[in-house]
């Protein structure tokens, strides 16, 4: 009796944690933009990738599907959504006061680790887009790092779980912004001066300055997606 109440437990843990594991990376994967607006993805590719059997991944496709960051066709398979013009300014007004916010507090309370973190995704950043033929991916990436390092010092959780349930509808899109050699990877006026600002701001503790040069940056890059004309 004692081994099957010991053993039932550990089963159940073992199994939560692999099916976390697995959506902790595919929602990394997504809101880093690794994967474009349209995209289908198969249980039998995404197991093979994380190295599980497809169950864990369909408890996590299930989940992100449920935030909006999948959605599962009449065929079984799943796929990154479609993004509208619409819903895309729709998510900018939304970001612009949430990631504002963040910034806000994280510009009063980011300490020194925390700004040489950020200077070294901002680095990162700039180092990738300064190169003849810039890697999207890397790019892509190191942008998430550094907006999410900003907004994580202003040690409010909730708001953060906000934000990243934004980006995991946005990230995607990132994809029509930053890949196939789009000019924002090599325009000296993009988010590498955007990024350079609110770093600069965040060290003198200027809120103002930040929340502005977070604005500028959040807004270009969306100016820019939408002027592609690949949305709905």
């Amino acid at each position: 009796m004692p081994k099957e109440i010991v053993a039932l437990p550990i089963g159940r843990i073992a199994h939560e944690t692999m099916s976390q594991r697995v959506y902790s990376d595919l929602r990394e994967l997504i809101m880093s933009g690794r994967v474009q607006p349209g995209q289908r993805l198969t249980l039998k590719s995404l197991s093979e990738a994380v190295g599980t059997s497809q169950m864990p991944v369909r408890e996590a496709l299930r989940q992100l599907a449920a935030e909006g960051a999948l959605e599962f066709l009449p065929n079984k398979s799943v796929r990154v959504p479609l993004m509208t013009k619409e819903k895309f300014l729709e998510l900018l007004a939304i970001r612009l006061q949430v990631e504002c916010l963040a910034l806000e507090h994280a510009t009063q309370r980011i300490t020194k680790d925390q700004l040489q973190e950020l200077a070294r995704h901002h680095e990162t950043f700039s180092k990738e887009v300064k190169r003849k033929s810039p890697d999207p991916t890397i790019a892509i990436e190191a942008n998430m790092r550094f907006h999410f390092t900003a907004y994580r010092a202003a040690q409010m959780p909730t708001l953060m779980n906000m934000i990243e349930g934004l980006w995991l509808q946005v990230g995607p899109v990132l994809n029509l912004d930053m890949r196939s050699g789009s000019k924002r990877l090599t325009d000296a006026e993009s988010a590498r001066n955007h990024h350079q600002k609110i770093l600069e701001a965040m060290m003198k503790k200027n809120i103002k300055a930040a929340k502005n040069a977070l604005i500028a940056d959040l807004t270009s890059a969306a100016n820019f997606i939408v002027s592609l004309g690949k949305l709905k």
